[in-house]
């Protein structure tokens, strides 16, 4: 079921407040990449002939070029040209003319810049037109040798293919920034605050699916480029903090996002977006070291920029300290240092309560109580606070996620699904009011995960095509739709699941390869789709009859998931016929499960250990008490897919006692509920039952009905084939053909009694021994 609270994750650079965009004490410079992007301007103002799609392309691409890192020649061409070929002569043409004359010609060319816009009312409003005005400004106040440097740079950059490698010079570039302008630090701070990696900072109408393609080429790594300007940075980090958290598989990658980041630090230290993005990206490869390193970077350097506050008020840096407080508590818990987090807390708890900050205590509450359910401790009395005090103070964010954290404890406590369906309905109609997308994710991953552990398989899959099929409310920027958080994971590995019971192994192949695509090995939800194919995997193996093959699985599910390993290891050394291992693993499973409050488990280890019993000396009528109690559990705990198959289990034991009348009426009863939610191992099992049910009633039929009787039992068995050859499953087959040939020499049906005989030899042959007779296995 997917974690409601992996969406808790806080970002302090949303909710405390804004930081100044001056922070690095320059403005932008003139550089000759830029004199490029404004040749490009001019000769998009003045060439007239040119195609609407064009335009358009070329109109699409000013934004991006704009804010992007500086491109060598070659690139910023082929970026144009792949918009409009006919611009790319033009503007390459006009800049090596000014690169190949004398340094007037570089004059002139800002100097009649502005004739061709002046007139129109974008020079005046739009982005371009903003641009435009910035870099003439900041030509105008260089000084006569700044100006010759920038024509010395322009030179070499025109003339870059015929230089030798190494033979760059970005120091010159930097002493362009050194303009002498001492108004620039006396700016109204207020104007230049923003706030940073906020949803509506991203939201731009130029953004479409090229955009990705030339951001792959403006974040290319240059070790020789001098410092990227105050825009540019804002851009990059904004960008890459977007992508970090919609498709972290379209951001850069976690080295090279690392050298960025490294080289925007390296000439300014004090930028403290740049220490938080380091942390987010530390994050990704699970390092511990560099992302507290980052964090505790981070907010040294935001409460420096934000001094004014006063210690203990709502601004200033005494809130930096509660929230700095509250993400160390929200990092160990990631990195399952619980100790660690709890003395975090307990900080961030006393600050909180020194400040008065209420809206602080209850992030603190929400983690707290995140914090005992990952210890195992029951959190329902936290969590009911929680939700009352979020509601009260109207933070519907947390409230709902408390409440989805309600449902979450109540599917596993065994609570009815019509009342837990009722609370995420109510929820529902909030997340959808102030389109709260996240939570709407996850709210209908619950909702599958419910259906599914109720047993419900085609509401499931319901649920899982809604949430997949549905788009983004939020807007879609940087050609990112949101599909790479945990509720999509989940889902992906339930539909996995699904389609693996119905034999459907070339579309589950499909869902892994996507999964393996949009949630890569380091990722922090990779997990996740790991065991789902690990368990895939193990049970075709197990289902094949290839033992040797599931057994690697059963290590690697162990260094997953340590519960369900044991269990797919009993499993295992059940099918070898090591009933001494395989029962004492199940008691040791059995007391873990009673201690972690695992009802499903535990019921799947009592169905195990009963089928123990049937191998046992022991017989059949010890297996009972232990089916009764795992029948009442699965009955309290309203799962009907474990009801239905202890009800199985029962049946079979009857049957093996001879009362075959009252295991086909229990058969019949759960037959229903197998053929409609069941896998198709389940469905098969249970007719192939049936059948063995109608064979043994039929030895006190009457003469006349025989012949029906045995019929009856015969088409059963081929309804039974249809689904074990679906799945390929060999070792099933070979019981269908022994109990078919059995019936139809009672026909007296000798072809099709040969036929089936020679099969069943055929396939014994061919496949080892099971272990265990084919008779008194389910």
């Amino acid at each position: 079921m997917a974690s409601v609270h992996e969406s808790l994750y806080f970002n302090p650079m949303m909710t405390n407040g804004v930081v100044h965009a001056n922070i690095f004490g320059i403005k932008d410079w003139v550089t000759p990449y830029k004199i490029g992007v404004l040749t490009l301007l001019y000769e998009m103002s003045t060439t007239k002939p040119m195609g609407l799609l064009e335009r358009r392309r070329l109109n699409k691409l000013i934004l991006p070029l704009q804010q992007g890192p500086d491109l060598p020649l070659d690139q910023f061409l082929k970026t144009i040209e792949g918009c409009c070929l006919g611009m790319v002569s033009a503007v390459k043409l006009r800049l090596f003319l000014m690169a190949d004359r004398e340094l007037q010609d570089m004059e002139d060319f800002f100097t009649i810049l502005p004739s061709a816009f002046s007139d129109s009312e974008p020079f005046k409003t739009s982005v371009a037109g903003l641009f435009m005005r910035q870099m003439l400004l900041a030509y105008n106040k260089l000084s006569f040798s700044q100006v010759y440097k920038l024509y010395k740079s322009l030179q070499q950059y025109c003339h870059q293919r015929d230089l030798p490698e190494g033979s760059s010079q970005p120091a010159e570039d930097m002493e362009l920034t050194n303009i002498e302008d001492s108004s620039a630090d006396c700016i109204d701070q207020e104007e230049l605050r923003f706030e940073f990696l906020h949803t509506s900072f991203f939201f731009s109408p130029f953004l479409e699916n090229k955009r990705l393609k030339l951001f792959l080429i403006l974040s290319r790594s240059d070790e020789n480029r001098g410092p990227l300007s105050q825009k540019q940075a804002e851009y990059f980090l904004a960008r890459q903090a977007y992508l970090l958290k919609n498709d972290e598989n379209k951001a850069m990658s976690p080295a090279k996002l690392q050298d960025e980041l490294n080289n925007i630090l390296k000439f300014n230290p004090d930028f403290a977006e740049a220490h938080y993005l380091s942390y987010l990206n530390s994050l990704r490869v699970q390092d511990i070291y560099i992302s507290t390193h980052s964090l505790l970077h981070y907010f040294d350097r935001l409460i420096l920029s934000s001094g004014e506050g006063k210690s203990n008020g709502d601004e200033g840096y005494g809130r930096s300290l509660r929230y700095a407080v509250l993400n160390i508590a929200s990092l160990h818990c990631r990195f399952g240092h619980y100790q660690q987090a709890d003395l975090a807390l307990q900080e961030a708890i006393r600050i909180a309560q020194e400040a008065n900050d209420h809206v602080c205590l209850q992030h603190c509450l929400s983690w707290l109580y995140t914090l005992e359910q990952m210890r195992g401790s029951d959190t329902v009395v936290l969590t009911e606070d929680s939700v009352k005090i979020a509601a009260h103070f109207c933070l519907p964010y947390l409230a709902s996620l408390g409440i989805q954290s309600l449902v979450q404890q109540g599917a596993q406590q065994g609570i009815a699904a019509n009342k837990l369906l009722d609370a995420l309905r109510g929820t529902d109609i909030l997340h959808w009011k102030q389109s709260l997308s996240e939570l709407i994710e996850i709210s209908l991953a619950q909702t599958t995960s419910i259906w599914r552990m109720y047993g419900k398989s085609t509401m499931a899959r319901q649920q899982a095509q809604l949430l997949l099929n549905m788009n983004s409310l939020e807007p879609v920027n940087f050609s990112v739709q949101q599909n790479n958080t945990e509720a999509f994971a989940v889902v992906l590995c339930h539909l996995a699941e699904l389609h693996a019971e119905q034999g459907l192994y070339a579309v589950v192949t499909d869902i892994m390869k996507h999964l393996k695509l949009q949630f890569p090995p380091h990722t922090q939800h990779a997990k996740l789709w790991m065991l789902c194919d690990l368990k895939i995997q193990f049970e075709k193996a197990m289902n094949d009859g290839k033992y040797h093959l599931a057994e690697p699985h059963v290590v690697a599910i162990s260094a997953l998931n340590s519960t369900e390993g044991l269990y797919r290891k009993a499993q295992l050394l059940k099918a070898l016929n090591q009933t001494t291992e395989a029962s004492k693993i199940l008691q040791q499973l059995q007391q873990q499960c009673d201690k972690n409050r695992n009802t499903q488990m535990s019921i799947r280890v009592m169905l195990a250990s009963a089928e123990l019993h049937w191998d046992s000396g022991s017989g059949f009528a010890t297996a009972l008490p232990l089916l009764l109690k795992a029948l009442a559990l699965s009955r309290q705990n309203n799962l009907q897919s474990l009801t239905s198959e202890t009800l199985l289990h029962l049946a079979f034991t009857q049957l093996m006692l001879g009362i075959p009348e009252q295991a086909l009426v229990l058969v019949q009863d759960v037959l229903e509920s197998v053929l409609a939610h069941g896998s198709l191992m389940d469905k098969g099992r249970a007719l192939l039952l049936t059948a063995r049910c109608q064979m043994a009633v039929t030895r006190d039929s009457p003469e006349h009905r025989l012949p029906a009787d045995v019929e009856l039992a015969v088409h059963t068995l081929d309804e039974a084939a249809v689904y074990f050859s679906r799945l390929d499953c060999k070792d099933r087959m070979r019981d269908i053909y022994y109990l078919q040939a059995r019936l139809h020499h009672t026909l007296g049906n000798i072809s099709q009694r040969n036929q089936c005989a020679m099969v069943f030899r055929q396939l014994d042959q061919e496949l080892p021994s099971s272990g265990m007779a084919a008779l008194n296995r389910l």
